[in-house]
């Protein structure tokens, strides 16, 4: 069965299992302590430090394991806070950062500091511009991710890193799904990385703070990991982490990530072919190479994983039409792009061929039996009517879309905009909160006019103008 899921955990690499089953009984000890035992576990644990700077790209000594990559950032963002904070109580991040820095500037925020959140393009990228105009006397802080992962775009952290060092603001790198495939580039002043990500053992995450960089750990404090990360690490679990990534740099990842690109240039040129009404989203240059996301109109979210899932396929979704969540997957939101029947693929290391080919053999038959459960007609409001083309009908109509959710509220739109004449208008009404996102979205599709949003008596309504 392929997995095809690698964005959210690979798969455990060979190296990871061996150094973890040999540490088990090597490293099981205290490392603070001093008799053979703990000088054994500490010479583990000073070895796995050095092998992930190494490949982090920073001293032994200004990295520290933590429980977690979500550890990581919390942690690196409070203590960089806390260590600024008489030059400035402002955090800065980009619209599109993984969910722990966005709850880390919403604690930050109820705490009393400022915020500023710095929008990105319709591929998901920030503009090096935006983050400078955004910079002040009062920034403590800059959060940028090296490289999404919803859709995989990379980030200019690079140019992002040069503007952070001349104005004197600390620049933190959630560099969680880009460092498998590479250290990362600039003067960056904090980094955070999650092992599950590379193939390492889940439960460790890395926090890099480069010296120089003023920070104040927060919370319980122990002389452990230099205070970031207190009590008593899982020592295996680092040391298989640290083999694993090292590994990865040892036997170079360029000729697979070439691999993986190719396979997902297909995937990404493929798809819009053979599935109608689907968009692709993220730069198509400047991306992960092992990651594509692509968006279905009149789908499902859940149901299409539910399908694939069926078919033999492990992929996953940023949609809102899944059962966690009944808003719209905030990097999709930021980036005004569909969000109704996302699916997510992240191809792991040797992904085969074949696979991706049969891939994009199950794929338009799930999207189809979706769409017909959900009483989708063919080719919806892509023709126009021979009622709708008389000069005498009635200039618009409303659809009363209320308590139906994604990605109802647009299949029903679709459902009547060919029954309108030309220049016409329909008004939706609905409660849900993807219909924001996707509205719009389907009209810049379909080539109709999105005219706005008003408040209603429940609700919102959208109004669309036929143009074809």
């Amino acid at each position: 069965m392929p997995y095809f899921d690698a964005a959210s955990a690979a798969p455990l690499h060979p190296v990871a299992r061996e150094a973890l089953l040999a540490s088990l009984d090597e490293g099981w000890a205290d490392p603070v302590r001093l008799y053979r035992e703990g000088r054994r576990a500490r010479l583990l644990l000073d070895a796995a430090r050095e092998a992930a700077a190494e490949a982090v790209g920073c001293r032994p000594d200004e990295l520290v394991f933590t429980p977690s990559g979500t550890q990581a950032v919390h942690s690196g963002i409070s203590g960089v806070l806390a260590g600024r904070r008489r030059a400035g109580r402002r955090l800065l991040h980009s619209a599109v950062e993984h969910s722990s820095v966005l709850h880390a500037a919403e604690a930050h925020e109820a705490a009393g500091g400022g915020r500023s959140e710095i929008a990105v393009d319709r591929t998901g990228r920030v503009a090096a511009a935006d983050v400078a105009a955004a910079l002040g006397q009062d920034a403590a802080l800059v959060c940028l991710q090296s490289a999404n992962h919803e859709v995989g775009t990379e980030q200019p952290v690079g140019e992002v890193a040069e503007l952070c060092r001349e104005s004197g603001v600390p620049l933190l790198v959630d560099a969680a799904q880009s460092l498998p495939w590479g250290p990362v580039p600039g003067a960056w002043s904090v980094l955070t990385a999650s092992a599950h990500k590379w193939g390492g053992p889940p439960g460790v995450g890395l926090l890099a703070v480069r010296k120089g960089t003023r920070f104040s750990p927060q919370g319980p404090l122990d002389e452990r990991e230099s205070g970031r990360a207190p009590g008593f690490g899982n020592l295996p679990a680092q040391v298989a982490a640290a083999a694993s990534l090292r590994a990865l740099r040892a036997t170079g990842e360029a000729g697979e990530a070439a691999r993986l690109r190719g396979l997902v240039d297909r995937i990404r040129g493929r798809v819009p072919e053979l599935v109608p009404d689907t968009e692709v989203v993220g730069d198509p240059a400047r991306r992960l190479p092992h990651l594509v996301t692509f968006s279905c109109l009149y789908a499902d979210g859940e149901a299409l994983l539910h399908e694939l899932d069926r078919a033999g396929f492990s992929v996953s979704s940023g949609s809102s039409c899944t059962s966690s969540t009944l808003t719209p997957s905030h990097v999709l939101r930021a980036m005004g792009v569909l969000s109704e029947g996302n699916v997510r693929v992240s191809l792991p290391r040797g992904t085969r061929e074949a696979d991706v080919d049969r891939f994009l053999e199950v794929l338009p038959r799930a999207v189809r039996a979706v769409r017909e459960r959900l009483g989708v007609p063919a080719g919806a409001g892509a023709a126009r009517t021979e009622a709708a083309a008389g000069a005498g009908e009635a200039a618009g109509r409303t659809v009363d879309a209320l308590g139906k959710r994604c990605p109802l509220p647009v299949i029903e739109l679709a459902k009547v905009i060919g029954e309108v004449p030309v220049g016409a208008t329909v008004t939706v009404l609905s409660d849900d909160e993807a219909a924001r996102l996707d509205i719009p979205a389907w009209c810049a599709m379909r080539e109709q006019e999105f005219v706005g949003e008003r408040e209603a008596e429940r609700g919102a309504a959208f109004v669309v103008r036929r143009r074809v």
